[in-house]
């Protein structure tokens, strides 16, 4: 009950430690607030290009209209001018003239003029029979002077006695043009002149302009109402990516609480992974990170406690004997000096080993080599017999090259050598060998000794881990870790074949190419 309460006080503590420590940063600071300038600045700088565009555009449109209009009036002018007394027509002809009525068509009052009093005539009926659009005007000429217009209301600019006019009246060919009028209330002007030519003779001109003022203030008015709804829209955009970035950064402000929560006696803290997304990946990966440090502070803290449990028992013997040595008698001494230099022997050892475990984790742990298998072996072999009297045998040997490193292969080899001399009898037989595939070798050691349970297979290749029942080893308990280090550091494994009672069979699979090292 009070390590529950002082766990829960413990975590406690750590949040609220966390939340003091978390950073305090303005407004303007926030990340939130930095994407959502960005938004904003982003969205005014499109704006600004596109709205000048679009009002360009408009105006293009609406020019293209105006010239299209112009071009079917002229074409219906020429068409009318063309005709001689009495014809009609082909149903091609009024098919590109679909404003032209087939009435007028054949309303024998268009006659091809000859004089310039017959020009008069078909200007007048033609006038009569228009009905201009807006700021279109007709204006004609007859003999180089101007002679009547529609509507006869006009602009200052198309007055009689303009330079405009005069060069109008004047004109011998026919042409199309575009100009800007000193006058902002009339804008630009767009215009078409047709001369009227008899037998080569000039009679006169026939002229349809129109200036664009009010369109282009129809279209500055659309462009106004398309700024002004972009106005709400976007006030309306920003508003729903203030809320999305909050939705989008709560994953990271969960992240940022996490770690700092983390601390050295709480390592259980975990961000929840929502979605599948980019931040979902981050907060699996941070999750996964966290597992690894919970596991090697769990592993440390429990390799400290058992090496300072393992080393404490020969200490004590040796302070023990260093004592008796003291008052012992002299035929004593040379007996507790001899027990005094076996548990510094093994204390020893156990360094030893522990340091192997910490180079472990170290880049450069391994120094490969290619190494011929089948001389390796013999040196292994010769090495076991020498360890021990037992009935040594020799399974094959293989026959070809690896890249290891044969000094660390040999000290995880002879480590399960050395786990089958403890675990067997002098009459048991030992079994030693390797071979080689396309891809692996494999070395392996097999006694007819103790075995081992099947439940233990695993938990004996931990540090310190001795297993349970009548497999009680006598050395550091550490011997099984280093050989399962060195192999996994090979990008191998150690595989165990075993029961208690039928002997343990210790494999070790190494893969023949050159590994990368980490």
């Amino acid at each position: 009950m009070h390590l529950n309460s002082a766990l829960f006080t413990s975590k406690s503590n750590n949040r609220q430690i966390a939340k003091d420590s978390a950073p305090k940063r303005g407004l303007f600071w926030a990340t939130r607030t930095r994407i959502l300038v960005w938004y904003v600045l982003t969205i005014t700088i499109i704006s600004i290009v596109s709205i000048p565009i679009f009002r360009e555009l408009l105006y293009i449109r609406v020019d293209e209209r105006v010239r299209k209009d112009l071009v079917k009036r002229i074409l219906v002018f020429n068409t009318l001018i063309e005709n001689e007394a009495n014809t009609s027509l082909s149903a091609s002809d009024l098919a590109k003239h679909p404003n032209f009525s087939k009435s007028q068509v054949f309303d024998p009052r268009f006659v091809r003029p000859s004089s310039h009093k017959e020009l008069k005539n078909f200007f007048d009926l033609f006038l009569s029979e228009q009905l201009p659009e807006d700021e279109t005007f007709f204006m004609t000429f007859v003999d180089g002077k101007f002679y009547k217009s529609n509507p006869r209301g006009r602009p200052e600019i198309f007055d009689r006695d303009t330079v405009l006019m005069r060069r109008w009246a004047k004109l011998v060919k026919p042409e199309r043009g575009e100009q800007e009028l000193a006058d902002p209330k009339l804008g630009g002007l767009i215009y078409i002149t047709q001369p009227v030519k008899i037998r080569g003779k000039n009679l006169g001109v026939f002229v349809i302009a129109h200036t664009v003022a009010d369109e282009r203030q129809e279209t500055i008015e659309a462009t106004t109402v398309v700024v002004q709804v972009m106005s709400v829209v976007m006030l309306g955009a920003l508003m729903l990516a203030w809320i999305a970035s909050g939705k989008v950064l709560a994953p990271l402000r969960s992240l940022s609480t996490t770690v700092r929560s983390v601390s050295e006696s709480d390592l259980s803290q975990r961000v929840p992974v929502y979605g599948k997304d980019e931040l979902a990946d981050l907060a699996s990966t941070f999750n996964d990170m966290m597992d690894r440090l919970e596991a090697a502070f769990t592993t440390q803290r429990y390799f400290i406690n058992d090496a300072g449990q393992e080393l404490r028992t020969p200490i004590t013997i040796i302070q023990a004997y260093l004592q008796l040595i003291c008052n012992d008698a002299p035929e004593e001494v040379e007996k507790n000096v001899t027990l005094v230099f076996d548990e510094l022997d093994r204390m020893s050892s156990i360094v030893e080993d522990l340091i192997i475990l910490a180079k472990a984790e170290r880049p450069d742990f391994l120094n490969v080599e290619t190494v011929d298998v089948s001389s390796f072996s013999e040196e292994l072999f010769a090495k076991a017999q020498a360890s021990g009297e037992r009935n040594w045998r020799v399974d094959r040997v293989a026959v070809g090259d690896i890249v290891v490193d044969p000094e660390r292969l040999t000290q995880a080899f002879m480590n399960l050598v050395q786990n089958a001399i403890q675990h067997t009898k002098s009459t048991d037989k030992i079994t030693i060998g390797s071979s080689i595939t396309q891809n692996t070798v494999k070395f392996w050691v097999r006694d007819t000794g103790e075995g081992i349970d099947e439940q233990e297979h695993e938990r004996i290749f931990e540090r310190f881990a001795r297993a349970s029942s009548i497999y009680n080893s006598q050395g550091t308990g550490l011997g099984l870790s280093i050989v399962k280090i060195i192999t996994e550091a090979h990008d191998g494994k150690v595989i165990l074949h075993s029961k208690l009672g039928e002997g343990a069979n210790f494999c070790m699979v190494l893969p023949v190419e050159p590994i990368n090292l980490k």
